[in-house]
């Protein structure tokens, strides 16, 4: 092939504008390090490279100091028998879960529904409960909290439900229910403020021992027998608690802890404190 001067200074001036000298064709062929990307892929994956994030943490703390509390009133038959020690423990536990939720405005849909109670220090709760503790002639089942707020935005209806009953006339336990209505009204960020409405006397279930007395299997049930039966488990009597023209009793009600499963509660002027727990609809 014959030698052109022209083409050779192409070549050269094409080689150069590809390859200038800080970056020959020799300098940019590199090996790729295999070895040191197999050690990073290889690398053991380890705990303290991993850290939960801070919401489940405090969850996790929340729901241990929750069940601190209900472990701590486990025993004391919903705050009827208790130490000095005891209620000590208890109240300290209930502050540490008050802490978690200070300041929090009332959530009326989350209160709404029923709620069981599992303690409380208040004396006119404590006194039925004494009473079926001592007279063998009265029997007090599960108490309860029934919030109707769901779709309102300042208040609502509050029923305090008792289950009661009297051996041998009554079913077991649940032999009738005394409710306590009330109105109330959110009066501040964890205050609500009760009007009390009327106290009501429903459900009655005699047992079958006074069944059988009123109207006895092995004889033809009259038409009175029957009627008696009829009236006494449709029986409901109502006594309002206010007088006409009178302002209703009320309270303040001081709301401290609110969640899904677990409401605490403090009745304003040493009215006692009250752990109350998520339950299933009652109506």
């Amino acid at each position: 092939m014959l030698y052109c001067p022209v083409r050779a200074a192409m070549d050269l001036a094409f080689h150069s504008a590809l390859y200038p000298p800080s970056l020959s064709s020799t300098s940019i062929t590199r090996t790729p390090n295999f070895n040191s990307r197999l050690l990073i892929l290889n690398r053991p994956f380890t705990v303290r490279n991993f850290s939960l994030p801070s919401p489940l943490a405090y969850d996790s703390e929340l729901e241990s100091k929750k069940h601190l509390l209900l472990t701590s009133v486990q025993d004391t038959q919903r705050g009827l028998l208790t130490t000095p020690d005891q209620r000590s423990s208890i109240e300290e536990a209930l502050v540490n879960v008050e802490g978690r939720n200070m300041g929090h405005p009332i959530n009326l849909a989350k209160l709404d529904g029923t709620w069981r109670l599992q303690y409380t220090s208040a004396p006119d709760v404590l006194i039925l409960l004494q009473a079926a503790a001592t007279l063998p002639f009265f029997q007090v089942g599960q108490i309860f909290q029934k919030f109707e707020c769901r779709d309102q935005s300042n208040g609502g209806i509050i029923r305090n439900v008792v289950r009661w009953s009297i051996p041998n006339l009554l079913e077991e336990q649940e032999g009738a229910t005394l409710l306590v209505s009330a109105k109330f009204n959110v009066v501040s960020v964890r205050n609500i403020y009760l009007q009390f409405q009327e106290i009501t006397v429903q459900d009655i279930n005699i047992s079958e021992e006074l069944q059988a007395l009123i109207a006895p299997a092995i004889l033809p049930r009259s038409f009175i027998n029957l009627q008696i039966l009829q009236f006494l488990r449709t029986f409901k009597a109502q006594i309002p608690v206010r007088d006409p023209g009178r302002e209703s009793v009320g309270g303040l009600y001081y709301l401290s802890y609110l969640d899904d499963n677990m409401l605490l509660g403090r009745a304003v002027g040493g009215g006692g404190v009250f752990v109350f727990t998520r339950a299933q609809s009652l109506y």
